[in-house]
């Protein structure tokens, strides 16, 4: 058994049975973390923990518990650099890894489209592109691949 552990941004994660698939195969934990009561496979790796519906009790949650044996899906920046900082490999839901290198010009990105969409002001909101079975499959690669590393580099238990 590893003391690698997934922890899930579950709110809106489009993934989780594929999360579920590739941990089980790599008997990796699962943590699905919500502010809200969220079914999951009665499995002895896969547990739920229910936050408060406070502003960022999930991320706060999540940023609190991860660290250099965490694997951390969230499709929230903010969220993600926090993860990192605390050693954690982050994945998007779509399978793109947050790098260290990668992260600052994600939050960059992310202003900009605040401020542009605070500077429309008209109400609408585009949200992110559909999601679709490209970005399915690149997470489950990508989840994979983020397991053999972390297993490689955590070396014989």
């Amino acid at each position: 058994m590893t003391d690698i552990r997934i922890l899930v941004d579950a709110d809106a994660c489009p993934v989780k049975d594929e999360i579920y698939k590739v941990a089980l195969r790599h008997k990796a934990p699962v943590v699905i973390v919500a502010n809200s009561y969220m079914r999951i496979p009665g499995h002895a790796l896969i547990s739920r923990k229910m936050v408060t519906d406070s502003f960022d009790a999930a991320d706060d949650w999540i940023a609190e518990e991860a660290n250099t044996s965490s694997i951390v899906i969230t499709a929230d920046i903010l969220l993600a650099d926090r993860c990192l900082k605390a050693g954690a490999r982050v994945l998007s839901p779509t399978g793109k890894p947050f790098t260290d290198a990668s992260i600052g010009p994600a939050i960059a990105v992310r202003a900009i489209h605040a401020d542009l969409r605070a500077g429309l002001g008209d109400g609408i909101s585009r949200g992110p592109a559909p999601f679709s079975k490209t970005d399915r499959s690149r997470f489950l690669s990508a989840l994979d691949t983020a397991l053999q590393t972390a297993h490689r580099e955590q070396g014989p238990a």
